[in-house]
């Protein structure tokens, strides 16, 4: 049986601009996640290294903002990791709010559907109205 190796970036500490880069987001971005005890950089001097666990988390915060999670939400799902164990736990937590997300989103999609419906009638409205007023103000 062969014998897999970690996977090159899987053990390697990324700088601060290599993971702006990989992950498209500011130093900013990063320090605040810091700050906010989301992310865990190892420091050198002036340096940040980030770390696997690092990329992992980022990922997940990352992933949580783009469906609207909030940062208090994340860090209590982050901090239900338990390292070498089934995260059940974490992985029901995550499931309950991932719904509760969910059906919040699919709400605002449909009133924003309704909105969206209303709008393009009110349009049409004023465009048959600007040209009814036009035709009139032509034949009169």
């Amino acid at each position: 049986m062969k014998e897999e190796k970690p996977h090159p970036m899987s053990e390697q500490l990324m700088t601060i601009r290599q993971m702006c880069d990989a992950f498209e987001v500011t130093p900013r971005t990063l320090r605040f996640y810091e700050a906010r005890e989301l992310i865990f950089p190892e420091r050198r001097g002036q340096h940040r290294l980030y770390d696997r666990r690092d990329r992992a988390r980022l990922t997940l915060i990352l992933r949580g903002k783009r469906f609207g999670f909030s940062l208090e939400q994340i860090r209590q799902l982050l901090e239900l990791y338990e390292p070498g164990g089934t995260n059940r736990t974490q992985i029901a937590r995550t499931v309950e709010v991932g719904r509760a997300r969910l059906a919040d989103m699919e709400r605002q999609h449909a009133e924003l559907s309704e909105a969206i419906a209303d709008l393009r009638l009110h349009i049409s409205d004023a465009e048959h109205r600007m040209s009814a007023a036009s035709h009139k103000q032509s034949t009169g």
